[in-house]
């Protein structure tokens, strides 16, 4: 069966101009160009559309998913039975978040009985869930499973008040960086401070501090483009300035 652009977007849900503009971005083709100028989409095309909203649905930007469809060594039926993983993980994360929402509801109702712990542990065991999709098989081939699996436990164990004292930790520790970096300076008091500001965020996951594996850190947020773009989109090049930052506040060298 083929597909005008009118009728793959239909199919879809999606706009005749997402459409061109797949094709334009290199993602998806059309099989043939009629006569009549139009784009003509066939089975194979319907498939990789169906990939390609997948992956959009899982939060990938177009220019990675390109690079995976188009890849020679693409597997349809692999790519298949992650997206089956991921979504499975999602569910998992919705449903915590669903129960989490359930006992809110009957603590307000007076049915029962909620300690503040509670009430946040979906939001935690959701942010445990999203590091380790997004960056789970980095870390552990960079730190180990102990390592990982006892900086979750001890975020799992967070008390309210941690919980939220890491939040702001995180917030002072840019408003630093973005100062420091206007300055341009990564070695100055305010870049140093950010530095250190990190140091204590790092602390509330990690079991033991080492200057060597803050350092490491550091660079693997400009190494990993995952990492780097988290940063950056704050400000372009504020990875590599808090990498710069670290590198003097622990000695390493650059």
């Amino acid at each position: 069966m083929e597909y005008t652009v009118q009728k793959l977007g239909a199919l879809a849900g999606i706009s005749t101009r997402t459409l061109r503009y797949y094709d334009e971005f290199g993602i998806l083709k059309p099989a043939r160009i009629n006569s009549s100028g139009y784009r003509i989409y066939g089975q194979a095309e319907v498939d990789r559309l169906q990939q390609i909203l997948f992956y959009r649905e899982l939060g990938l930007s177009l220019e990675g998913i390109r690079d995976i469809v188009t890849s020679p060594s693409f597997d349809g039926a692999r790519a298949l039975r992650e997206h089956h993983d991921k979504l499975l993980q999602r569910r998992q994360q919705l449903d915590l978040l669903i129960a989490n929402v359930e006992q809110t509801l009957a603590h307000t109702e007076g049915r029962i009985i909620m300690s503040n712990d509670e009430k946040f542990a979906g939001f935690k065991q959701k942010l445990i869930d999203d590091n380790e999709q997004q960056y789970g098989q980095e870390i552990r081939e960079n730190y180990g499973e102990d390592a990982v699996e006892k900086s979750n436990r001890k975020l799992k164990s967070m008390t309210e008040e941690q919980y939220a004292a890491i939040q702001q930790l995180e917030a002072d520790m840019f408003a630093s960086l973005e100062q420091a970096m206007e300055d341009g300076d990564s070695a100055g008091e305010l870049a140093q401070q950010a530095a250190d500001l990190h140091r204590q965020w790092l602390s509330f996951y990690w079991d033991t501090y080492t200057k060597e594996a803050h350092a490491g850190v550091a660079q693997m947020y400009v190494d990993d483009e995952r990492f780097t773009a988290y940063y950056d989109k704050r400000r372009p090049g504020l990875a590599g300035f808090l990498r710069d930052a670290v590198h003097v506040y622990t000695g390493a060298k650059q």
